[in-house]
């Protein structure tokens, strides 16, 4: 497959990062890793999401100060940034709107459409306006040598993001809607295909099968139209763990289980059992 033709993926992880260790980092760095190896998917970023203060977990931290510590432990990252959105609104959210606000945000930014599960992949995203008079992505007066790429469009997408909702404003409330979001002129060269997955530990996936914690509906959204990457725990049975949950079992194809050269599943670092930072 060429570069073109494979789908381009933005990690996203959700959870307290009560503290952000360097097991999480690592996981991005693997779920990447592997998912390059399998020659179907380009990782052009990753976001980390911490939860509001509202989660109700015993002992977390206040947000600004997980923030802090997320930020500088991806400070020199030039793929993984912090995104605040998460503690900025009133109220915890659930990890589909979580998704869904990403997908809802970066469409404004790009002027494009970012495909899922059940979009065609020769569903135009890159380079691609929505309409005639939308600000499209990228400007080049060259030739095709200086076409746009998905790693170009990461860099412009975190530029602008970072603008919106990457530095809190002096006001309580706020829209996340940059409507004036200059990304430059654009002429559409190619045809990627695009999509955010969730990323995650097998300890989350294993949270699926507990009755009445999830809703079915919201299971079947990041499972079904998302997609999950998981990087298990050591000794964590993922096959088993998908058997168990009939959303799970039925959306089998959209789960990437992460492993390593001996293909056994990775194992990652929760902040609950450690609490060594990545800065």
């Amino acid at each position: 497959m060429t570069d073109n033709t494979k789908t381009h993926v933005i990690l996203l992880s959700c959870g307290s990062f009560n503290p952000i260790t360097k097991g999480h980092i690592h996981m991005f760095e693997k779920a990447r890793e592997y998912l390059h190896k399998t020659g179907k998917f380009i990782v052009i970023g990753g976001i980390i999401s911490p939860v509001h203060d509202s989660y109700g977990k015993p002992g977390l931290v206040p947000s600004r100060h997980r923030l802090t510590m997320c930020q500088l432990a991806v400070q020199s990252s030039d793929w993984i940034r912090v995104d605040p959105w998460e503690c900025y609104q009133d109220t915890w959210q659930t990890t589909c709107s979580v998704l869904e606000h990403h997908r809802d945000l970066m469409k404004r930014v790009t002027g494009c459409i970012l495909s899922n599960v059940n979009t065609p992949s020769t569903t135009p995203v890159i380079g691609q306006p929505q309409n005639e008079t939308q600000t499209a992505i990228y400007q080049n007066h060259n030739t095709m040598n200086n076409k746009p790429t998905a790693i170009k469009l990461w860099g412009k997408m975190s530029e602008s993001l970072g603008k919106i909702c990457c530095v809190r404003p002096h006001i309580d409330r706020f829209t996340f809607v940059d409507e004036n979001a200059n990304l430059g002129t654009a002429m559409r060269y190619e045809e990627i295909e695009l999509r955010i997955l969730l990323l995650c530990g097998s300890d989350l996936l294993e949270s699926f099968c507990i009755p009445g914690l999830w809703k079915d509906s919201d299971m079947e959204v990041i499972v079904g139209d998302f997609g999950i990457v998981v990087v298990p725990r050591d000794g964590v049975d993922t096959e088993r763990i998908m058997n168990h949950s009939s959303v799970l079992r039925k959306n089998k194809d959209n789960i990437t289980v992460v492993k390593d050269d001996a293909n056994h599943p990775m194992s990652i670092v929760s902040s609950t059992k450690s609490s060594g930072f990545s800065l």
